[in-house]
């Protein structure tokens, strides 16, 4: 336990898939969602470095906000620190990352960069 910290945030379908993508690309160690609540809950162990004590998420930039979109297409899509941080997007087929959009050609709101 000495190298992840737990976070407790409130549930939401886009917070769990936000989570789950997280999860997938290696920047959590582990998460459970309580349905304890009304609302329910997601326990996030967040990740970090166990030398240099690093967190494996350095910085996470909320693009769209509900008083101003940010909407994208395929093609448009920018590369999150050269190609090591992920974007998230929200699209009709689902939320998912930038890369698995560009392959789908799908486009969507942009949801936040993850580096």
């Amino acid at each position: 336990m000495a190298n992840h910290r737990i976070v407790e945030i409130p549930a939401s379908k886009l917070k769990k898939r936000i989570t789950e993508i997280l999860y997938d690309k290696g920047y959590i160690l582990k998460y459970k969602f309580e349905e304890d609540t009304k609302q329910g809950l997601i326990k996030i162990a967040l990740k970090y470095d166990p030398q240099t004590k690093i967190p494996a998420i350095t910085d996470l930039q909320r693009i769209s906000r509900p008083g101003l979109r940010q909407y994208s297409k395929p093609g448009d899509f920018r590369r999150i620190k050269n190609g090591l941080g992920v974007a998230i997007i929200s699209t009709s087929k689902g939320v998912m990352t930038d890369k698995e959009a560009k392959a789908q050609n799908v486009g969507g709101e942009v949801v936040c960069y993850v580096y």
